[in-house]
């Protein structure tokens, strides 16, 4: 049997070219690629150094104009400073021996004569080798230009020979002098170019580049540099003075890089197969970074919607107490966002009045040796970004990272505004239940009281009556005095009975408004209404020494009322106001003022009116409520009631703090209104 060998040749053949060709198709690719980034390298480094020279060109620019100003400066203050011609030379030289570029001062007068010269001492005499007169040329033109502008101006660059065949490149600068605004003469300096690019404060590319000054046409003029330059990378700048323009050139000391250390065999392979090999390895690595990752972004995502769905405020705090991070529930509860509350140096939601407490306490809790915050956390006080101050229930714990180490605080935060408000809620209804019950026992005493009280003063009425009846007989042979006595005994014994048919009214009115039953109302004039409570408020107020000032619009207004109820309510303010004057008013300060107005043709003002201290806020907001007073004897229901009356009448009472009158307390105003009586009304 024989064996087709060219055929089997031709297969392997057929199998092995495919595999050859994507072999050289790899390698092709490796070169480009290699070639590619040798050719980018090279561009790359080209393209730095380039901008290197144009960073040290920028630099040494700024430099020289910078240092141009300096000089100016120095001639102008030089100019400044008063003194003879020794002093000017003194000056002169502390000048130069701070800007050694100046080879020459001179002081010249309006007509460019030169008046004093000093040279540098760090050089020969500039005008040694050739005299200053026949190098006057360009420093004349550039006084001339300097006298127009009244300005400094710089002249154009000129050639000056040294001794010894050499030569320097000098550019003089004139500033003309004035005194009292009048033009008194130039400073002229003369400005080495050579030494000015010497002298520039050392930079970090005087190392690597040759600093010069070039004519238009190339021609160099002077240079600077520890190294000379290759003229590969080379950067020119305009330096514009006042007057001229200098043409900088930086020309660095690199060549261009060297191809040969990059092309070599062993590195293209090698670079080739570590690429190779590196490329497998990152898809390999890249793969698994990509579960990796994908795991921990579901991980974060769960855990970001857990803290975005509570309720609760989240915070964490580093060692040193600042925020890094909280959740949306807490920014929601102070109001500030999530970057305000990080880079705020203090807690945002800290009250003013507070921080320094709360750093303090801050301080003591976050100390390394302190203990572990409770478990059962803490109550303190936060700050909305409104104003608002609420509490907050804080509940803190050591913050651990995967490594076990200590890295700050977790806290979580709870608002307690609601509970605190269901709280107030509760309290204040049950003080309303107590108040209800204090009423009702009130209620209960009044009924028993008036029940109790109306014999005796029924008796004390009948008395009164009968003893005005037995006097009221013609007495035999009475003399003058006694008559008179009988007529006293007669009034008082009238007032004794007036008060008592008085005291029973009253009593009967309370009896019938905590029983809530209808009051008898009458038609009664305000000026009527005033003078029956007159008489008791002149007895209060003989005892506190105060004065009473009556103001009552004519006509009087007429109001259909419960007599009793309102003289009592009158009363009870005009007993407030005198007991409010008797401690701190002075005698002469204590007026009690009684005004009736009549308002908006519907509403009669009744107010009564005291020069006390005034009343607090704080008092003012309890002021009306039941069993309230500040008054160790007081049963707090005066207010209460008048309120009571005054609001069963369909009118309203207030008060009002006075403005303070020369220094003294304004005191205060208590107001109600009661509907007035129409004309119609009255008539029918």
């Amino acid at each position: 049997m024989g064996v087709d060998v060219s055929r089997f040749s031709t297969d392997w053949t057929g199998r092995r070219l495919p595999r050859a060709l994507l072999w050289v198709a790899l390698v092709a690719l490796l070169l480009v690629a290699q070639t590619l980034l040798v050719v980018l390298s090279v561009s790359y480094e080209s393209a730095r150094a380039q901008e290197r020279a144009d960073e040290a060109a920028t630099q040494a620019v700024a430099e020289i104009r910078q240092r141009a100003q300096l000089v100016l400066q120095g001639l102008q203050a030089l100019h400044r400073r008063p003194g003879d011609t020794s002093q000017w030379q003194q000056e002169a030289a502390s000048l130069m021996r701070g800007f050694r570029e100046m080879a020459r001062i001179e002081r010249r007068d309006t007509s460019l004569r030169t008046l004093v010269a000093l040279d540098s001492p760090y050089r020969e005499p500039l005008f040694a080798r050739w005299p200053r007169a026949e190098m006057d040329l360009e420093t004349e033109l550039a006084c001339g230009a300097a006298r127009r502008s009244m300005s400094p101006v710089f002249s154009r660059s000129q050639f000056v020979p040294q001794p010894g065949g050499l030569g320097v490149e000098v550019v003089d600068v004139c500033v003309p002098l004035q005194d009292a605004g009048r033009h008194v003469g130039y400073a002229v300096a003369s400005i080495v170019l050579a030494t000015l690019l010497e002298e520039l404060r050392p930079l970090h590319f005087a190392r690597s580049h040759e600093l010069s000054f070039v004519e238009a046409d190339g021609t160099r003029l002077a240079r600077a540099g520890a190294v000379r330059g290759a003229g590969v990378y080379v950067t020119e700048r305009l330096v514009d003075l006042a007057g001229t323009s200098l043409q900088l050139r930086v020309d660095a000391a690199e060549r261009r890089p060297s191809l040969i250390p990059n092309l070599t065999t062993a590195l293209v392979l090698g670079l080739s197969l570590g690429l190779f090999v590196v490329v497998l390895l990152l898809v390999r690595d890249g793969r698994r970074r990509a579960r990796a990752e994908e795991a921990l972004a579901e991980a974060l995502a769960f855990r970001r919607a857990m803290e975005d769905s509570l309720i609760t405020g989240l915070r964490a705090r580093d060692r040193s107490g600042r925020i890094v991070y909280v959740n949306p529930a807490f920014c929601h509860m102070v109001g500030y966002t999530e970057q305000e509350l990080r880079e705020a140096p203090v807690p945002l939601y800290w009250p003013p009045e507070q921080v320094a407490t709360y750093q303090r306490r801050q301080a003591e809790r976050l100390a390394p040796g302190a203990n572990e915050p409770p478990r059962e956390g803490y109550e303190t006080e936060f700050m909305r970004k409104s104003g608002e101050r609420f509490p907050v229930m804080v509940y803190e714990a050591p913050l651990v990272d995967s490594h076990g180490l200590h890295t700050g605080w977790m806290g979580a935060v709870l608002d307690l505004s609601a509970q605190r408000k269901v709280e107030d809620l509760s309290r204040q209804q049950q003080e309303r239940l107590q108040a209800t019950a204090r009423l009702a026992s009130v209620g209960e005493m009044a009924s028993l009281l008036s029940h109790e009280l109306n014999q005796p003063l029924a008796a004390i009425a009948s008395y009164a009556t009968g003893s005005l009846n037995l006097l009221a007989e013609p007495a035999a042979a009475a003399t003058a005095q006694e008559a008179e006595l009988r007529t006293l005994l007669q009034q008082a014994l009238g007032r004794i009975a007036e008060q008592a048919d008085r005291a029973g009214r009253v009593i009967k009115s309370v009896h019938d408004f905590v029983r809530r039953r209808h009051q008898a109302h009458e038609v009664i004039a305000a000026d009527a209404l005033i003078e029956s409570v007159l008489p008791l408020v002149r007895l209060q107020a003989r005892k506190s020494g105060a004065r009473i000032e009556l103001d009552i619009a004519q006509p009087a207004p007429r109001v259909r009322i419960d007599r009793t109820m309102v003289e009592q309510v009158l009363l009870n303010l005009a007993r407030n106001g005198l007991q409010a004057m008797e401690r701190d008013t002075p005698l002469e300060r204590r007026v009690l003022t009684l005004r009736v107005q009549p308002v908006q043709g519907r509403w009669a003002a009744f107010s009564v009116g005291d020069a006390g201290p005034g009343i607090a806020d704080t008092v003012g907001q309890k002021l009306f409520t039941p069993f309230f007073t500040t008054r160790e004897e007081g049963m707090g229901l005066g207010l209460s009631l008048c309120r009571t009356v005054v609001e069963q009448h369909g009118g309203a009472i207030d008060f009002e703090n006075l403005p303070p009158d020369h220094g003294q307390a304004g005191g205060t105003v208590f107001r109600f209104t009661l509907p007035l009586v129409e004309p119609r009304a009255l008539a029918a």
